[in-house]
């Protein structure tokens, strides 16, 4: 195998992996100039010297029903991609989250003698645990993002390594907070409180409301306390002004800008998600809420295994923020949970505290860099230690 000018499939399905696999092409063009990238992604991708067969617009569908709408778009990609891999033209395929397609492929991969790097492991340590031995069989390294899953892997004798979460080089605030303060203009003698209620349209719905009921709840209790809301790009700033209304609360709304939000507030109202581990690294302490459909949540109450749904809990193996799910996430109880971090300085350091040792656990910047050395150093013992056809 020849790894001077390497050429690589790489396979990404939502816009988070867009914006990770052009990192990593990045970081690899860094040790191989002359390196070939093949592959499924966006413009972030395209724009990183990947030759993109199949875009992603049309593979981010959330549900059962979106996705057998449009299932022959899925299939084709999916026989298109298997196809790829059988033609043995890959040095490696490297995979970047999306296990519902990107499992499969390591599988194919497995089938013609070529290495699989998989960047972003499944969740299997939250349901599904038995894919590991899928992973185990077909996966020649996997590079995980969160410090627990290297253990979890290995005691399962699959070959893992953590490097680090690619949001520490990412999440940084563009101004420090003195000078959000004056561009959002805010009283910096006062409390400000941020309300997040996620980047995608049905969370907004979900949840928004309720937020902007607790932060008249919490207004009641603080007169002075403001409040600030940034709109992530994916979501129309008019749905939010329609909700808003006349806005008696005075809420700045901010058109993007979340870092510096969450660098500005005293505390978060916020979706639970990914958004959650930003806010941790940032260190602002924070609420976090959720609703599913009551279907939904049922199943997964009964499918998935883990204690906590806010990310940034799941990393730090410990409730540092409080979390309201469903019914319990309501105008009364978001309002007193926040109350607490807002009304106890004492207290609101002790989770800063707690939130600086996450972003501790989760590695040192340069994460692409490293994870692209490790595959490179993978592919340099291929090359000298096994025979593999391509």
């Amino acid at each position: 195998m020849k790894t001077d000018a390497p050429h690589f499939l790489v396979v990404a399905g939502e816009a988070s992996g867009d914006l990770h696999g052009a990192k990593l092409v990045q970081a690899l063009l860094e040790l191989y100039p002359q390196a070939q990238f093949t592959g499924m992604g966006g413009t972030r991708m395209q724009n990183a010297g990947v030759n993109i067969l199949f875009g992603i617009e049309r593979m981010g569908a959330v549900g059962l029903v979106e996705i057998l709408a449009d299932f022959g778009h899925y299939f084709g990609v999916y026989r298109a991609l298997m196809k790829e891999i059988a033609s043995r033209k890959y040095t490696a395929v490297i995979l970047i989250d999306y296990p519902t397609l990107n499992l499969r492929l390591a599988k194919q991969g497995r089938r013609y003698d070529c290495p699989v790097y998989y960047f972003i492991s499944p969740q299997v340590w939250a349901w599904r645990r038995g894919r590991i031995k899928d992973i185990r069989e077909s996966v020649k390294k996997m590079f995980v993002i969160l410090p627990f899953e290297e253990e979890m892997y290995r005691e399962e004798g699959v070959d893992a390594e953590f490097l680090g979460h690619p949001f520490i080089d990412m999440v940084h605030p563009t101004r420090t907070r003195e000078e959000s303060l004056e561009e959002y203009c805010l009283d910096p003698g006062k409390k400000i409180v941020g309300l997040l209620p996620g980047s995608r349209l049905n969370e907004v719905n979900s949840l928004l409301d309720e937020m902007l009921l607790a932060a008249e709840k919490i207004r009641k209790e603080l007169s002075t306390c403001q409040f600030l809301l940034p709109i992530a790009d994916s979501i129309d700033p008019d749905i939010i002004q329609q909700k808003l209304g006349s806005n008696p609360l005075d809420i700045k709304v901010v058109k993007g800008e979340a870092y510096d939000v969450m660098n500005t507030c005293d505390s978060l109202i916020i979706a639970s998600g990914s958004a959650t581990l930003e806010a941790g690294i940032i260190g602002c302490p924070m609420v976090i809420i959720y609703k599913l459909n009551q279907l939904t949540y049922w199943l997964a109450l009964i499918l998935i295994n883990t204690p906590y749904y806010g990310l940034v809990n799941i990393v730090a193996r410990e409730g540092v923020a409080p979390e309201l799910i469903q019914s319990e996430a309501n105008a009364e109880n978001i309002a007193a949970e926040s109350l607490k971090i807002l009304q106890n300085d004492e207290h609101c350091k002790e989770v800063r505290d707690r939130l600086l040792r996450v972003r501790e656990n989760l590695g040192n910047p340069g994460v692409m860099k490293s994870v692209a050395a490790s595959m490179a150093e993978s592919l340099s013992k291929i090359t000298s230690h096994e025979k593999i056809s391509v």
